[in-house]
């Protein structure tokens, strides 16, 4: 008697491949894009309505609120405080930014040399991106204070010597900032120098060139992408700063230090017109929209001509 040999199946969950029905398999790239599909509904959502708040005249004077088309904007940029409030976030942006650069950019090529007790103190340079911002403002306001001020006595100023005046007040919170965030600028650069090629500084150290030299036409040019990336990051950041400026002089004296978004706080929560602090944060959007759209066309160009693909 023969006996037929069957091939053996295993049961079922062990060895087997279960094939997803094509309905799910075409449904799942819907069910993954759930969580973007939310985030971006949870971002554009409370801008759209801060858009339309501008068109409305919507305070705590007014319960129902109407529409009044341009008017705020009308309002707010025939407003002398509202330009004058354009005039000191554009140099406190640009003044924070170019400053942090530079002591960044140096301090990275002093680390990028130094010595294993200096790679052992890179790691104390981040301590001050650690501190928040306002409770960096209340330090440095401690620290600023005429009669108790450690910064008076330090440099032998004496009790009548004020930081925060209106002629001083927007340097001493530029100071701040640079304090804050050129470790920002520094550790970014550096990682940037560590991961360039060292083949063409070999080469050029053969042929007898100096360190001036190759910092000039090797190491500036290909770092030149990162540099523009802590740009980016800083002059956008400084361009929406709050935190500690409000700690420090909530925007005085006599509108020193009142940026774009300390106008819009007060014309929102001081003031309880929502209607021009929603103006007030469209115009800073679209100026940060603006020069954002610049400096990535800047960056771009960077990168191509440091890969060497620029036409």
């Amino acid at each position: 008697m023969t006996r037929t040999d069957t091939p053996h199946r295993p049961p079922a969950g062990e060895g087997s491949v279960r094939r997803i029905p094509a309905r799910r398999r075409a449904f799942r790239p819907y069910l993954l894009s759930i969580p973007a599909v939310l985030l971006i509904a949870g971002i554009l959502y409370p801008f759209g309505l801060g858009v339309y708040y501008t068109f409305l005249n919507y305070s705590a004077m007014v319960p129902e609120p109407v529409l009044v088309g341009l008017a705020n904007y009308a309002v707010v940029l025939s407003d002398p405080v509202f330009w004058e409030s354009v005039r000191v976030t554009l140099a406190y942006a640009v003044t924070t930014t170019v400053v942090e650069t530079v002591l960044g950019v140096g301090i990275a090529l002093l680390l990028f040399r130094a010595s294993l007790v200096g790679r052992m103190l890179e790691r104390l340079l981040i301590l001050p991106l650690m501190i928040a911002p306002v409770i960096a403002g209340v330090i440095w306001g401690l620290m600023y204070n005429p009669q108790f001020g450690v910064l008076n006595h330090m440099f032998g100023l004496g009790s009548t010597f004020d930081w925060l005046s209106e002629d001083r007040a927007l340097w001493s919170v530029v100071l701040v900032d640079v304090w804050i965030f050129t470790p920002f600028v520094a550790v970014l650069v550096l990682a940037g120098i560590r991961s360039l090629p060292r083949e063409p500084f070999e080469a050029s150290a053969v042929d007898g060139a100096g360190a001036l030299y190759m910092f000039r036409r090797l190491m500036l040019p290909m770092m030149w992408p990162y540099i523009l990336v802590a740009v980016i990051f800083r002059f956008m950041d400084s361009l929406k700063i709050f935190d500690h400026v409000y700690v420090l002089t909530a925007g005085g004296p006599g509108g020193a230090t009142r940026t774009l978004q300390i106008g819009a706080y007060q014309n929102s929560m001081t003031n309880l017109n929502f209607s021009l602090g929603s103006t007030y944060m469209f115009l800073l959007w679209i100026i940060v929209f603006i020069t954002a759209r610049y400096l990535v066309g800047v960056l771009g160009k960077a990168q191509r001509r440091a890969a060497g693909t620029e036409d």
